[in-house]
């Protein structure tokens, strides 16, 4: 079964707080109900407790996409690493999630105004090994805890090139699963739809993701960091004209694949500057259309 979702940072931003700060929980919550969506990851601006989360959630008919899990590995121990882990399986299954979006974060520059997105880490080999062989060990924790974690691919961090998803995809073993996210994949110079075409089968979470590829180019070129371009609106959602990235190409793969899972909108804007509900709005739309012609769809019912 398919289901739609979308991320609180089309409305307030989880990395620059200033960003969407007019804006209450109760309003994003509210413009997701109406819009139509099943289901919405975590933001910071909802409960810490899974509990509390989850009847939050509840008030408006949705359920709990998943939520960010920010990994340690290449500066933690492993032990370290699961306690982590197992603290913050415990929220997400108590806020009625399975799913776990976790990303490498111990070296990122995707939170840092003052560091171009350019100048992201890169790995020594022995770095590589490190990485590859602790989340392996991490996704094995999280299956034995009854949870499935995919590792998202971003801007600013260890994993952002095609070439880097492949090693990665590579080295890690057979309980490491992946997110696709289509726009940072586009960002950083990797094909969507060759990205699913080689690992549909381990992907567990798509996270649909628009790119302006202008402003894209500003980022590059101007040495920005990834907030500036968050800020100048480098992403967008499904179905915005100005977006460069085609979707369609990417969820045909899922649907040949029998893809089950969510379908997310994450892209995050100004949402002083771009109404949250009318980007949304479409960008559900334009997922729905375009999920009915390439054949992936809710069992029972039309996309």
């Amino acid at each position: 079964m398919i289901r739609y979702g979308t991320n609180p940072i089309a409305w307030s931003n989880d990395d620059d707080w200033s960003i969407g700060d007019h804006l209450s929980l109760e309003d994003c919550l509210g413009d997701c109900q109406r819009i139509g969506f099943d289901g919405i990851e975590k933001g910071h601006k909802m409960p810490d407790d899974g509990a509390a989360l989850k009847a939050k959630l509840g008030e408006y008919g949705l359920g709990f996409v998943g939520a960010w899990h920010s990994t340690n590995i290449l500066t933690n121990d492993i032990e370290t690493e699961k306690r982590a882990l197992k603290t913050f399986t415990d929220f997400l299954r108590a806020a009625g999630g399975d799913h776990i979006n976790a990303c490498e974060c111990s070296n990122t520059v995707h939170g840092s105004d003052d560091v171009a997105v350019n100048d992201r880490p890169i790995m020594s080999d022995a770095e590589w090994d490190r990485f590859s062989q602790g989340y392996e060990e991490l996704s094995a924790y999280a299956a034995e805890l009854g949870v499935t974690m995919g590792y998202h691919h971003h801007m600013g961090t260890i994993i952002e090139s095609a070439s880097d998803i492949d090693r990665f995809m590579e080295m890690a073993g057979p309980h490491t699963r992946l997110l696709l996210d289509t726009g940072h994949a586009w960002f950083g110079d990797a094909d969507p739809e060759a990205i699913a075409r080689r690992y549909m089968d381990r992907v567990t979470h798509i996270h649909c993701k628009n790119v302006r590829p202008g402003i894209a180019r500003e980022v590059r070129e101007q040495e920005l960091s990834f907030l500036e371009g968050v800020r100048r609106g480098a992403f967008t959602v499904p179905g915005d004209a100005e977006g460069a990235v085609d979707f369609a190409p990417v969820l045909r793969v899922a649907a040949e694949h029998g893809y089950s899972g969510w379908v997310v909108i994450e892209a995050e804007q100004d949402s002083a500057v771009r109404d949250p509900f009318e980007y949304q709005s479409l960008g559900l739309r334009t997922l729905r259309e375009i999920a009915r012609d390439v054949g992936l769809g809710k069992t029972g019912e039309a996309a």
